[in-house]
């Protein structure tokens, strides 16, 4: 069955990086860039989020798989509507049943709200573990969120950020 968003996407974008890995990390939906590519995460946001996941040793293409609530692009990049990722949240599972991750990295409020059913605003709640399923969750600021506020003073999101990804590491052990 075709979802309502394939009619107006180039590629579907499964994801990238490492599907033996331990750590999923889940974002809203594919960008103009992931959409012409077919690859999750490869845009500006991609690149910040590489980025941040590289300040604390985690390597987004070795380290972890990478994915999207909804796999095809949203017209004008807008937030997925309700249907759409009812539609498409049987593929996220399906992929998170295979892959098995110990900890999964909820970006933004789409994903931690689409996925976890948890409304509260991602300021509440970032940084703080959610478990079910004995898999441990961490909420975080989406990294286009962190390109909009490009301070990396104390408090500031990208410090937050940080943060949150230092537990996310010390919780893998990735040495």
């Amino acid at each position: 069955m075709k979802c309502s968003l394939s009619s107006t996407r180039k590629n579907v974008v499964f994801g990238r990086g490492n599907p033996n890995s331990k750590l999923f990390v889940v974002g809203e939906g594919p960008g103009q860039q992931e959409d012409e590519q077919g690859v999750a995460f490869v845009g500006r946001a991609g690149k910040m989020l590489d980025s941040a996941f590289l300040s604390v040793g985690i390597d987004t293409n070795k380290d972890c798989y990478i994915s999207n609530i909804v796999k095809c692009r949203p017209p004008g990049n807008r937030k997925p509507h309700k249907n759409e990722v009812s539609e498409c949240i049987p593929w996220l599972e399906k992929q998170i049943g295979l892959i098995k991750p110990k900890v999964i990295v909820l970006a933004g409020s789409t994903a931690v709200e689409s996925y976890l059913q948890v409304a509260e605003p991602i300021s509440k709640i970032r940084g703080k573990w959610i478990i079910k399923d004995d898999i441990k969750y961490m909420p975080i600021f989406h990294p286009s969120y962190l390109l909009r506020n490009p301070s990396k003073e104390k408090g500031k999101p990208k410090w937050l950020t940080w943060q949150d990804l230092k537990k996310v590491k010390e919780e893998l052990n990735l040495t």
